[in-house]
Order: structure tokens, then sequence, then C-alpha cells
């Protein structure tokens, strides 16, 4: 079994939305449920060791658009948050992160070196990550409290705008250039990330804002959960020119499972074979190389595959790429090792 460290998923969303509901966050992690992808036994079962976890603050206002008869469909951007409330919830998915490292659950990482030793421990390997900073001010006071307690990588923005710059749509067939990049405060949080050593993420940001990005920043490009756009045309997914950046920058794209960024017709649909996936791999790899690749599941955050279903079906698609002529070698680096060595250099471990 392949071990399988994954660049984002959503697990603390469902936590706090179940928690909200009464639900216990701990012993649903701990004890496992039948909802969503990720808890402590399926993680197990999949071979699942750890991943990035986002805090991630909900567009309650968001509702994915129906394809029209063309299969086509451009969701409206999703009306900007206010930052206290946002603070409030990012600070109650912190809670729960911590809580869960209290029970043992996992071990919020803060080097790669505890990523490798929570690993060998058998615990799964959190790291926070933060999908938007709305909840971060202007003056990035809040940025310096979130590092302390653990936040290692963050994306300025998600599929809206904030004051820290502007997010792509979710639209079937669009490309990434649907407005402006970063803003002033937006360069200033690039600016401090690379200070602080916490990784960027550009996977929902325009066009314009990863060029912003790539001319302001000493870290690798990355991308965590984003494939290629000339195979699935929805403005999430990345141009050969963006790859070709990542590639330079000795960066990486994490293959996202979401069916609607897999399938030729963008459409969600969760009878989607893993030969779409291995597809995406199969070119970003040729136009990236085998160190520029790794996995960004969206567990927890997308309609996914049904032969993957959940964490515990991960090695299906392992297997997947195994019968397409992977070997262990290749496979370690999509898996894990990828995502390790891009970490140590944002996280200012190694040259």
């Amino acid at each position: 079994m392949q071990a399988v460290f994954d660049g984002h998923n959503d697990v603390l969303l469902r936590l706090w939305s179940h928690a909200k509901a009464g639900a216990d966050p701990v012993a649903e992690f701990v004890n496992g449920t039948k909802d969503g992808h990720i808890d402590g036994p399926r993680s197990l079962k999949g071979g699942l060791v750890g991943g990035l976890c986002a805090i991630y603050i909900p567009s309650g206002d968001l509702a994915l658009k129906q394809p029209d008869e063309n299969g086509h469909y451009n969701t409206p951007m999703s009306t900007p948050l206010e930052r206290p409330s946002s603070l409030d919830i990012a600070l109650e998915f912190a809670a729960i992160a911590m809580r869960l490292e209290r029970a043992g659950a996992w071990t919020l990482c803060r080097s790669t070196g505890d990523i490798r030793q929570s690993i060998a421990e058998g615990v799964f390997a959190a790291v926070l990550h933060m999908e938007g900073c709305e909840a971060l001010d202007a003056d990035l006071v809040a940025l310096e409290t979130f590092y302390a307690a653990g936040l290692r990588s963050l994306g300025p923005v998600w599929s809206r705008h904030n004051i820290f710059g502007h997010g792509v749509p979710f639209a079937y067939p669009m490309d990434p250039d649907t407005g402006p990049g970063l803003t002033g405060p937006g360069f200033d949080l690039v600016r401090e990330c690379n200070r602080l050593g916490i990784l960027i993420d550009l996977a929902h940001i325009t066009e314009k804002g990863f060029w912003d990005v790539a001319r302001t920043s000493d870290q690798p490009l990355i991308a965590s959960h984003s494939n290629a756009h000339a195979l699935t045309p929805v403005a999430r997914n990345l141009t050969d020119r963006q790859m070709d950046a990542i590639r330079e920058s000795k960066g990486l794209a994490g293959l996202n499972y979401a069916t609607t960024m897999l399938r030729p017709d963008g459409q969600e649909n969760a009878l989607t074979p893993l030969s779409d996936m291995v597809r995406h791999v199969d070119y970003m790899v040729e136009r990236m190389g085998i160190d520029c690749v790794a996995l960004g599941s969206d567990f927890d955050g997308a309609t996914i595959p049904a032969e993957i279903s959940d964490a515990a079906g991960n090695q299906s698609l392992i297997a997947a790429l195994r019968a397409a002529g992977y070997g262990d070698a290749e496979l370690t680096k999509i898996c894990r090792e990828n995502w390790l060595r891009v970490l140590a250099r944002a996280w200012h471990e190694a040259d």
C-alpha cells in the first residue's frame, strides 16, 4: 500500500458543520462515520496518512448553476464575506483541529519532520491550511496568531473576491483569465508568507493573480488541487503556460478528484471513470515532469468518482496509476514525497 499525503481536504468543514448540529467532532473523526470522505478508520484503510486540512468559510449564497442545453454553466461568484464573522468561524475551525490533536486523533504538523514522525507513529499528519483569507486583516496582525496556532499554508482567495485578490468562478468552458489579480494587501500577504514560511496556494486565484504571485514570491508555485485545462476546460484548471511556470519553479500541482475538474464535459457526476484521473496525471507528468505532480483530493469538498468513494478507496487510484505504468518510485513521489519537498522549501527547511 502506498502511503498518501494529500494536498487538500475539507474535513474540518464537515466536522464544524456537524458540530453546529450537536455532533462531537472528535468522536466522529476517531470512531468513523458514513458521512463525507475522511475520518480515522477510513484514512487508515485507504493509506491516507495526512494532508493539508482547510479552514474554509462557507458561502451561504453560492448555488452551483445547472448546465444549459450545451452542457455549459457559469455560476455567479458568491458575495464577499465580512471579516468579523469570518474570523469567528476560522477560530472555531482551528479549535476543532486543536481538540483533535489533544485527543491524539491527529498531529498538527509544523515541519516536514513533524509529518514524517507522525506518519511513522501511525497518527494522521494534519497541516493547517486557510482556503481564502477572509479571516485576515489587511495589516496581517491575525496572520501571526494563526501562524502560532500552526497555520503553514494558505490560498489568498477561494472562488470569491476579498481584500487580497480575485478568485475564479465555477464555470465550463472558461479559462482562468477572468479578472484582476492581487490587490495591494495581497502583495503584502505574499511577502509576509515568504518571510514567515507559509506556503502560498494558487488553486482558486485568477490567472492574473497567478502571475502576480509568480513574480513576487520566492517559493515554488503550488496549485494544491487543480488539473489540466487542456483536458477539462473549467476556470479552476491550469493552462499549459501555468504548468510550465510551475515546472520552472520546481513547484507542483495536486490532482483534484472533483469530477467537474476531471471529465471532458466538466459535469458533476460520480460515475466518472478512474481513467479520467489517470489521463490528467499523464498530461501533467508529461508537461511538468514526475517531480511536479501530486495529489490534492478535495475530499469532503467535492463530488468524487464512485470507484474511490471516500478515503478508504484511495488505493483504487494508486492501482489505476500502477496499471498505467507508474512504478513504485514514481508513485512514491506522486503520493507524498513531492509534497514534502515543496513544503520543506516553503517552510525554509531547504534551499
